[in-house]
């Protein structure tokens, strides 16, 4: 269900990753399918793991789409409040056809559950249509800057139809195809959520416009995050918790803001802040990290 606020966008109900009022009633289940991405983020690692680590990226080992479907009926049974099943990597969902496997046999086999998923936002416009044949009703997007001279300094790569693209010409491809990604998915009648993650001295003086151009977009939330250092800004202290509120109340003026979020692991379930551990602490091969 979507309904309008007070800042005149929509933005849908029922999902604890969109909507403060349901993180403590609704829960959610992400399922480790899809290992490759295609960029290379600089604020990115998915080299280690620990049960009590949480951040995107991390997950105990890789499980195939048969795998994901047992998942999802233990973790149901566990807690029957589970009513979204994303997809939200350790890569990047979108350029792992397992993805599109376990969407589908999820949609057969547990109608009954909303799907969702998380993505970089570059193959958005290529999958699109696929993604809404399949049900899918709400989409991150994960956004860092609209300047492609910023971006460059954000990712250290793109791979873009067999093609690496690096610096100004591969962030611009990454941009521009998120911006078309994302209008379409809107126009398509897909919830939209923007992740940002705060670049100290990189991208905290851009928060505001980013947020008004995906208001225009029709995006229905954001989440600004503060940086975890690792990988190649691992050098980069966070931004205090004040100047991170203080960002996210003025892009509130703008678009509705997510104060709630825990950053979730990429095998997280249950209800947010209250994990099934059992579900993910289960051993095989550790993510794969594709560069």
């Amino acid at each position: 269900m979507r309904e309008k606020d007070d800042t005149g966008t929509h933005r849908p109900f029922g999902h604890p990753c969109f909507d403060a009022k349901s993180h403590g009633s609704v829960g959610r289940i992400h399922l480790p399918v899809a290992p490759a991405c295609n960029i290379k983020c600089n604020y990115c690692t998915r080299k280690h793991d620990c049960a009590n680590e949480n951040r995107p990226g991390v997950t105990s080992r890789i499980i195939n789409p048969q795998e994901a479907l047992a998942r999802i009926g233990e973790a149901v049974r566990l807690e029957p409040r589970i009513k979204v099943v994303g997809i939200a990597g350790p890569g990047d969902p979108l350029a792992n056809q397992a993805t599109f496997t376990t969407l589908a046999l999820v949609k057969k086999h547990f109608p009954q559950l909303s799907l969702c998923l998380s993505t970089n936002g570059l193959l958005l416009p290529d999958k699109l249509e696929e993604l809404v044949d399949l049900g899918v009703g709400t989409i991150t997007v994960t956004v860092n800057t609209l300047s492609a001279e910023t971006g460059s300094g954000i990712y250290a790569g793109v791979r873009y139809r067999d093609e690496k693209l690096t610096g100004i010409k591969g962030a611009t491809v990454l941009r521009d195809n998120q911006v078309k990604g994302v209008r379409m998915a809107v126009e398509a009648g897909i919830s939209v959520k923007i992740n940002s993650v705060l670049l100290p001295g990189i991208n905290e003086h851009e928060m505001v416009s980013l947020s008004q151009a995906m208001r225009e977009l029709g995006v229905s939330v954001m989440n600004i995050m503060r940086l975890i250092p690792q990988a190649g800004f691992a050098h980069l202290e966070p931004v205090p918790p004040q100047v991170h509120q203080k960002i996210r109340e003025t892009c509130s003026l703008y678009l509705p803001q997510i104060y709630h979020c825990r950053q979730c692991r990429a095998d997280a379930a249950g209800l947010l802040g209250q994990d099934l551990e059992s579900l993910f602490g289960d051993s095989g091969p550790k993510a794969a990290v594709t560069k």
